[in-house]
């Protein structure tokens, strides 16, 4: 029997802290809650939205519909041979404590992807990404639930349709698909990647030459934490903006005004900008708005200071996108999905 809630303040369950309500709420624990749920005609009739851990959503008003909290958790490991490795998650693993157990496991793949907010269900989703390392580079596939035909559906990496912070999940199956698990082809053998600047220069103070995977994930934690703010301290959800993909002819105009520009070949064509250099060269770096304010270390990260609601934040989120645009001719797009 599931135990829909209602009325719940979603307070706890979005790392922004924002305080609004939820119709109904209900955690799925096991794939076949999915079914039973979808079974039922009424609930069928609500809005709803699927969460993990609530890292990467903005609640502008209170949700007047069901919110689905995925609480599938599990983790397996599958021998594939002498080199590789599946580790199969439930939806509802925190994704840190996936990477923890696979560093602890010397499984290769997803160290550089350390501490990063949010569920393992989100991580194909959102093609999570971090220090030169995306999800689609070690995707084997996962499991979905297909919510007009109550049955389920394994995707491959193909068919996700990764995209830089982009999915198939994102855009045509969007609210069609609820994953349930994820599989990661991980390695046996040390494949460290560390050819982010940032990684280099810690583990060089460090006065580690061989890294292991497991100094690779605790440097990427140490940068993490010096850049971004606790959710469990200060409500945020991570970066908030997607750094802005232009392509090169743009970024030779913008480096004859501003020759410190921050940016990243992606291939021939395109060029990955910095947003949160853009965002600080505008001067929004540790600014505070009201209860809301960018974070001091790291102008990428929005935060609840306290007390800010939902709109506030978006509000403040506008403001420094017509800024960026002004001084740039860029455009941030908000890597948050806002409700």
């Amino acid at each position: 029997m599931l135990n829909i809630q209602r009325n719940i303040s979603l307070k706890p369950y979005n790392t922004f802290g924002i305080d609004v309500k939820a119709a109904y709420l209900v955690e799925i624990t096991k794939k076949e809650d999915l079914q039973t749920l979808f079974s039922d005609s009424e609930l069928m009739k609500l809005n709803r939205l699927v969460i993990g851990g609530g890292s990467n959503v903005l609640f502008t008003q209170d949700f007047e519909g069901l919110i689905i909290k995925m609480g599938i958790n599990f983790i397996q490991q599958h021998e594939v041979d002498a080199t590789e490795v599946l580790v199969q998650a439930g939806a509802g693993v925190v994704w840190n404590d996936l990477v923890k157990y696979c560093v602890a496991n010397g499984f290769t793949g997803i160290e550089n992807l350390s501490l990063i907010p949010g569920s393992v269900g989100a991580s194909p989703v959102q093609n999570i990404g971090a220090y030169g390392v995306e999800i689609k580079d070690v995707f084997e596939s996962c499991e979905a639930f297909d919510i007009a035909t109550g049955t389920f559906k394994i995707f491959t990496k193909e068919d996700c349709e990764f995209g830089y912070r982009d999915s198939i999940f994102k855009q045509r199956l969007k609210n069609k698909y609820i994953i349930t698990s994820v599989s990661y082809k991980l390695s046996h053998q040390p494949n460290i990647n560390t050819s982010y600047g940032a990684i280099e220069a810690e583990l060089k103070t460090r006065g580690i030459v061989n890294p292991t995977i497991k100094d690779v994930s605790d440097v990427v934690s140490t940068i993490r934490v010096s850049k971004l703010p606790d959710p469990s301290t200060i409500g945020n959800a991570g970066s908030f903006f997607k750094n802005p993909i232009v392509k090169k002819e743009k970024v030779e105009e913008l480096l004859v005004k501003f020759p410190d520009l921050v940016h990243y070949n992606v291939d021939k064509k395109n060029v990955k900008l910095a947003a949160g250099w853009l965002i600080e060269q505008c001067g929004w770096k540790g600014k505070v708005v009201g209860n809301t304010g960018t974070w001091k270390n790291q102008a990428l990260v929005l935060v609840n200071h306290g007390g800010a609601t939902g709109e506030e934040v978006f509000n403040f989120s506008d403001l420094i996108i017509s800024s960026v645009a002004n001084k740039f001719d860029v455009f941030l797009e908000r890597e948050v999905n806002v409700i």
